[in-house]
């Protein structure tokens, strides 16, 4: 497995993998890699010929007041866990690599980039869409792949890809969970055992909606009462969103569909954590 550090060299070598008939994907994080990221490399060995794994903590998409320095960097053994299930390539550049100094371009998706996590996070997606078109331009990769537990960075990177026609698809993989039901982030490092605890108050919300949907309750305001039922069993945990969506605009409906997005985020101590459920 290579490790490559600027956009030349690993521009060049997705070039020459292109020329040897080798299809590429790409596996874009920002490191502290986990068995979720596990499942997106094995998925794009599976799809494609060969595999990309970027790992850089973007500064771009954290607000004034978050966590970048704070951000969980294990970069060696990212390495182990990528060279383990089958990445070719680890592309690992520098800030200034992809940040030039005097770099005013931004990427931003106009009203998606403002709903569900960009509205508590004002600029997250631009620098999320910035960042993930470098990587494709750098890379011009077949297929990207990315965790539904992102889904409204899925949602965004979707609107980009066509809005750009980029000639990358982008590929969803299912929310890999620990045995008790939290979905696996690289943020669940910040928990102590009691925050662990409480933090799976968004799980059993997303499992009680999934229940109820199963038994045919399509109305929004009902499926979203039940959630905030299930977070109000756990005070400490603060609601960010309750929300069910259309997953491609992100904007707000009324009844549960085919395809549908209930999304929900919350402060549990210092840290915000996401989880969501494509419905029926």
């Amino acid at each position: 497995m290579e490790i490559l550090r600027s956009v030349a060299e690993v521009r060049e070598w997705a070039r020459e993998a292109r020329r040897e008939g080798n299809t590429v994907g790409l596996v874009p994080t920002m490191g502290a890699l986990h068995m979720g990221h596990a499942s997106l490399i094995r998925a794009a060995r599976k799809s494609c010929d060969l595999a990309i794994v970027s790992i850089f903590v973007n500064p771009t998409q954290f607000g004034p007041n978050e966590d970048y320095e704070r951000y969980p960097r294990s970069f060696e053994a990212d390495c182990v866990l990528a060279r383990t299930e089958g990445a070719t390539v680890v592309f690992a550049p520098p800030v200034d690599e992809m940040f030039p100094a005097g770099a005013a371009t931004f990427v931003e998706v106009e009203g998606l980039s403002r709903r569900l996590d960009g509205a508590s996070r004002p600029g997250h997606f631009r620098g999320v869409a910035t960042v993930v078109a470098k990587l494709m331009i750098a890379t011009e990769p077949d297929r990207a792949f990315f965790g539904q537990k992102d889904a409204a960075q899925v949602a965004v990177l979707r609107r980009m890809v066509a809005d750009l026609q980029l000639p990358t698809e982008i590929v969803v993989c299912p929310i890999v969970r620990e045995l008790d039901g939290l979905a696996l982030s690289s943020r669940n490092v910040y928990l102590s055992s009691e925050e662990r605890r409480q933090a799976l108050t968004l799980s059993r919300a997303i499992r009680q909606v999934e229940t109820l949907v199963a038994n045919g309750e399509q109305r929004a305001a009902m499926l979203t009462e039940v959630a905030r039922e299930v977070f109000a069993q756990e005070p400490s945990v603060r609601v960010d969103y309750i929300e069910l969506v259309n997953w491609a605009t992100l904007e707000s409906v009324g009844t549960a569909a085919l395809g549908t997005l209930f999304a929900v985020a919350a402060w549990v101590g210092a840290t915000r954590l996401i989880d969501n459920t494509i419905l029926p």
